[in-house]
């Protein structure tokens, strides 16, 4: 959750939707199009579930085939690096905890 949610920060998007999205699917800071978005997303990490017709089927109503294409890359992708980093027992990088010039917090109390 480190990068995700410093991406996420740093983007605009706020403290409360960041800390919503374990429950994507009740929570009122979603837009239909971001839990179709988000539903794709847990289905294609998630070993237990499967990429349903009817899952792709609301992900076309909100997005375009090159859209999707590049959803599904970058959730690929930022599987593939949670995978790398698990692999090598990387520590989070403290992301999260950074200024928004992007210097850690620790420099900016310095």
């Amino acid at each position: 959750m480190d990068i995700r949610h410093a991406v996420g920060v740093q983007a605009g998007i706020p403290e409360d939707t960041l800390a919503a999205l374990d429950s994507y699917t009740e929570s009122p800071h979603f837009t239909e199009r971001q839990r179709a978005a988000l539903e794709f997303s847990e289905r294609i990490t998630r070993d237990d579930q499967e990429v349903s017709e009817e899952c792709f089927n609301k992900l076309r109503e909100y997005f375009s085939s090159a859209e999707i294409v590049e959803l599904t890359f970058i959730i690929g992708y930022q599987t593939f690096a949670s995978k790398f980093a698990k692999a090598f027992q990387l520590a989070p990088q403290g992301f999260s905890q950074r200024d928004p010039q992007g210097r850690p917090e620790q420099a900016v109390a310095a």
